[in-house]
């Protein structure tokens, strides 16, 4: 097995910035020329390694382009340049209800947004008990996701995620909507996931969280990698550019 769980290879990504844009075609003749826009690269040239096992932190402040990037290596964005390669199955877990249908009920969604992480329904029917009793949503199962709090959309999409029994768990800052109690099994999740051999790559703006959480951590600058390594080391780099140190 591959002691590194994924590799960023020169991941450059970029937006285009409208600054005219033709709604129709219509508008497009009436004003006789394209759409103004420029690129913008919120991401330029990033390589790094993630060791298999390990906590990875991205963090840098915002505009840095640690969503872009952690967008990048769930596959929901693409790179323009450059390419990640992850070794082994890649759960995400980025926003609150993301993958939820709003008019079902906890439950169906337990069943729709398995399914869209690449489970069966004989798995998701098999760790149904677990994921619900995680969440703590049990109460409310039934209902419309609608009605839940940000919160319970957090717990219960969390719950599916790490029930994927993925190799490599993307997480964003969503962690932060759930209470003190949720937080503390999240933590002791991402332990049992490094004891297991997993990897967990998180955002986090809280770098108490990132000292208590990683032993790798990342650091980005306006879309370029400042530094990549132990976590401590990186953590007071960042911390020493903001006059934090």
């Amino acid at each position: 097995m591959s002691d590194i769980a994924v590799s960023v290879n020169h991941v450059s990504k970029s937006f285009r910035l409208y600054h005219e844009r033709n709604q129709t075609i219509k508008s497009a003749v009436m004003r006789g020329r394209r759409s103004v826009h420029e690129d913008f690269w919120a991401l330029r040239d990033v390589s790094f390694d993630v060791p298999a096992g390990s906590t990875f932190g991205l963090i840098g402040s915002n505009g840095s382009g640690k969503s872009t990037l952690l967008k990048c290596l769930a596959n929901i964005y693409y790179p323009n340049e450059g390419a990640i390669t992850h070794f082994g199955r890649v759960a995400a877990m980025l926003e609150v209800g993301s993958g939820f249908h709003s008019e079902l009920s906890g439950r169906e969604n337990i069943f729709l947004n398995g399914s869209i992480l690449g489970m069966s329904k004989k798995e998701i029917t098999r760790k149904y008990e677990e994921i619900v009793d995680f969440s703590g949503v049990e109460k409310f199962i039934d209902q419309p996701v609608k009605n839940y709090s940000s919160g319970m959309y957090v717990r219960l999409g969390f719950a599916i995620a790490i029930n994927v029994d993925p190799d490599i768990l993307v997480v964003d800052e969503v962690l932060a909507v759930g209470d003190s109690e949720f937080q503390e099994k999240c933590f002791q999740k991402f332990v049992d996931f490094r004891r297991a051999g997993k990897t967990v790559i998180l955002v986090s703006h809280s770098m108490e969280t990132v000292k208590l959480m990683c032993d790798q951590a990342a650091w980005l600058s306006h879309g370029e990698l400042m530094i990549t390594g132990d976590a401590q080391p990186t953590i007071q780099a960042y911390q020493d550019s903001l006059g934090q140190g």
